[in-house]
């Protein structure tokens, strides 16, 4: 009867919009069913790399890490459609069609839910997923002092990673080896020329290219120069000119948005990148990317669409991370208009949110705000988005501003600090930036927590480390963690036994402290309501007996 009654609504709806094909679709799976794959031999759709990270991060393989169905995709195809990307976390795929008849014969298959249109090639906008508020010459270092006497020569780059600490850990040789970014972006025309990647290609560094907007052409180096320039922020190596902030990672070079429109399909492009990126064992994506108004009215989001959980991009972005990996994306340039606030993928529960500041440390005043709808702060930290070096054409540097280039220079930086501290989650890496940062204590819904410190970063991951007991002669599990409002602990314990419960923040302040009384065997305490005051941050929760004392390292998100 469900399935009568949305042919009944959908074929009226198609009816509606017929006219305008050609077009492009999404058509949504019902289940996994049947699948050759399974979560049992994960070797057959992930990389031993992207495996390996999981492994690292105690991260399991889900049914939703399964690809898509290819008896699906096969039968979406032979009603005469053209794949266009499949997505597994969505269990779905787009669509090309000239045909009403073929979205008719596709949606009564007894596997498709339903069918969304995702472009309207009547109604082109041509508006820019970026915003680049200047460029010109870079500028210079008059009056400041770095705080490390830097062992590369940056150039022109070197003010804005010296602004958020970065050159004391480049010094240490924490410059992203061995590690593996994915930049999502609208295209990387000139990147195959520029001096500044001259080391990235003589090195093997670009790893690889995947275009999801035009799948069938597979050429990310045409249509825009964008992705380049945020590339360079990260992997430029040009001694005296340009060095980004993690000149030794390797790339993966992504192309998700259609720079000449604005549809809503550039969301599932979003995700079908990002689980690529997952697939190849990148340990990072950069996002410089932002979705809240399309070519179509219908398509925008409300600011009360942008709760974490509801856009397409922000529902990938979110599933990335729970991946194990490091999600950076641009707040956005919207702060003067009437949308000020984060948009879609920025506004992800997990996801590092990056705002813009000056050459100074103030705030850009183009940056997007916070809060998003459900009270949360937006942007998480903020690096220098206004007059930032950057490659432009096929042999300059120059300056740009966006949070485009903000969001870059704390991905590479994030991955150097990763780099250093290989045993540490992706939710304590953004913990540990944050508790580092300019407003750590006070963070606010213009720069969020601040402008990072990342070699206080390092000293804090550092830290935790050596505080962790790891003996556990206390036998107690503590869940979930991250958490967000209530704590859980399970004791194991032959006998009653009273124990001291404290939480202590990352200075070692004690802040709470209970003391409970727990019977024989098994035994379940809930912190329930007793810290929704507490700020999202790492903190050491220390359990204590006549006898026994456990550490442990818990998260408020």
């Amino acid at each position: 009867m469900r399935k009568t009654i949305l042919i009944i609504v959908l074929l009226s709806f198609f009816h509606g919009y017929a006219q305008i094909a050609p077009d492009k679709y999404f058509v949504q799976f019902i289940d996994k069913n049947n699948s050759p794959y399974s979560i049992g031999n994960p070797e057959e759709f992930l990389t031993q790399r992207a495996i390996d990270r999981r492994l690292r991060q105690g991260i399991l393989v889900v049914e939703n890490d399964l690809p898509v169905n290819p008896q699906y995709l096969q039968g979406v195809t032979d009603e005469g459609a053209v794949l266009l990307n499949a997505t597994k976390w969505l269990n779905g795929v787009t669509i090309f069609t000239e045909s009403q008849t073929v979205l008719d014969h596709i949606y009564a298959l007894p596997y498709v839910v339903e069918i969304l249109k995702v472009v309207d090639r009547n109604n082109p906008s041509h508006k820019s997923f970026f915003d680049e508020e200047t460029y010109g010459k870079p500028g210079t270092d008059e009056g400041h002092t770095t705080r490390t006497v830097a062992e590369l020569d940056y150039g022109a780059a070197e003010h804005q990673i010296d602004q958020i600490n970065g050159i004391p850990l480049h010094n240490l040789g924490y410059q992203g080896q061995g590690m593996v970014i994915a930049v999502l972006d609208g295209g990387f025309e000139g990147a195959q020329e520029h001096p500044v990647f001259d080391s990235l290609w003589a090195n093997g560094q670009i790893l690889g290219t995947r275009d999801f907007v035009h799948p069938h052409d597979q050429d990310v180096f045409t249509e825009s120069g964008h992705g380049k320039s945020v590339l360079s922020t990260m992997g430029a190596n040009w001694p005296g000119q340009m060095i980004g902030t993690a000149p030794e990672a390797s790339y993966w070079l992504l192309r998700s948005e259609d720079v000449n429109s604005e549809n809503i399909i550039e969301e599932y492009n979003w995700v079908s990148a990002a689980e690529y990126a997952d697939s190849v064992g990148a340990d990072v994506i950069n996002s410089s990317l932002s979705y809240q108004d399309f070519d179509l009215p219908q398509w925008d989001h409300s600011y009360e669409d942008l709760d974490g959980n509801t856009a397409v991009a922000t529902r990938g972005a979110d599933y990335a991370t729970r991946k194990g990996i490091l999600v950076c994306n641009s707040a956005g340039n919207s702060a003067g208009s009437e949308f000020p606030w984060n948009a879609s993928p920025a506004d992800a529960d997990s996801v590092f949110s990056i705002g813009a500041v000056t050459y100074v440390g103030s705030w850009a005043t183009f940056s997007s705000i916070g809060p998003t709808v459900d009270g949360r702060i937006k942007p998480a930290v903020v690096a220098m988005g206004q007059g930032t070096t950057v490659a432009r054409g096929t042999s300059t540097v120059e300056t740009g501003s966006g949070t485009s280039y903000s969001s870059p220079i704390i991905t590479g930086m994030s991955t150097c600090l990763w780099q250093a501290n290989p045993t540490m989650k992706v939710m304590e890496i953004q913990a540990a930036i944050k508790a580092s940062a300019s407003l750590a204590e006070t963070p606010n819904d213009t720069l969020g927590w601040g402008i990072p410190d990342y070699m206080k970063a390092h000293t804090i991951m550092t830290e935790f480390e050596n505080q962790i007991d790891k003996s556990n002669e206390l036998d107690v599990n503590v869940w979930p963690n991250p958490f967000k409002d209530d704590l859980y602990m399970r004791f194991l314990s032959s006998k009653e036994t009273h124990i001291r419960v404290e939480l202590y923040n990352i200075l070692g302040i004690l802040i709470y402290g209970e003391d409970i009384s727990i019977s024989r065997d098994e035994n379940k305490a809930l912190f329930k309501n007793k810290l929704t005051w507490l700020r999202s941050g790492i903190y050491f929760l220390r359990i204590s007996s006549d006898k026994n004392l456990v550490t442990k390292k818990v998260i408020r998100q």
